[in-house]
């Protein structure tokens, strides 16, 4: 059998300077959004993040912003085209391409 899902409302407050019509600044505050799910969508599929276990002082947000690093890293590589996932397996296992990556010598 089929559930109905609930219809749920959440109301945001937003504060800004900038002289926006309110289709525009929807807009921005969508596309701001959109950049920010991307991101943490590679985060947790790519890099397990919500997996994680780290808990220990400020350890998790260190490897938080290591990780950060290695996607942005992995992403601006233009010599092995493949996604995250097959990035991150070369890299683990050929050494030549994890120094080019890691010189920004496949930049280019």
């Amino acid at each position: 059998a089929e559930q109905k899902k609930e219809l749920e409302m959440t109301v945001r407050y937003y504060i800004s300077s900038a002289d926006l019509t309110a289709e525009k600044f929807a807009t921005a505050i969508r596309n701001h959004w959109h950049v920010e799910n991307k991101l943490h969508w590679r985060l947790d599929v790519v890099m397990n993040e919500d997996d994680c276990k780290i808990r220990r002082g400020n350890a998790a947000e260190l490897f938080s912003g290591i990780r950060h690093i290695a996607i942005n890293i992995l992403t601006n590589d233009k010599v092995f085209k493949a996604g995250l996932r097959r990035k991150m397996r070369k890299a683990a296992m050929d050494r030549n391409y994890l120094a080019s990556v890691l010189t920004g010598s496949g930049l280019s």
